[in-house]
């Protein structure tokens, strides 16, 4: 059981990176900046120009996850961001996508505490 426990938090880690980066990839490489930008305008107006940090923040937030680079305070940070995200842009119409944030934002909450662990950057 010891042995798994050190592989489990990199793994966990490693998913949870991935997930932002290839959100990140794709908004840039399928929507653009504008589509993006359009798509973000349907929840909050007068926000698309919030388009090109968030598709940057996801993508590099995710590849510093992953290779466990300034882990805490990228967890911190998208865990805020995924709170931020939750509430504003899911809401309560889309009870799913807010609670999903939330999950992830408790995810990098663990991440924070505990550090990278293995298989990092950081060595925590």
């Amino acid at each position: 059981m010891t042995q798994l426990n050190s592989y489990a938090h990199p793994v966990g880690r490693i998913l949870l990176g991935l997930l932002f980066a290839f959100a990140g990839y794709s908004k840039i490489t399928m929507m653009g900046a504008a589509g993006f930008g359009g798509f973000i305008e349907t929840q909050l107006p007068g926000m698309g120009f919030l388009a090109w940090p968030v598709m940057l923040f996801e993508l590099l937030g995710g590849i510093a996850i992953i290779v466990g680079f300034q882990t805490r305070l990228i967890a911190i940070a998208l865990a805020a961001f995924c709170v931020v995200t939750g509430v504003l842009y899911h809401g309560i119409a889309d009870m799913n996508g807010m609670l999903k944030n939330i999950a992830l934002a408790g995810g990098f909450l663990i991440l924070f505490s505990k550090g990278a662990g293995g298989l990092s950057v950081d060595k925590s």
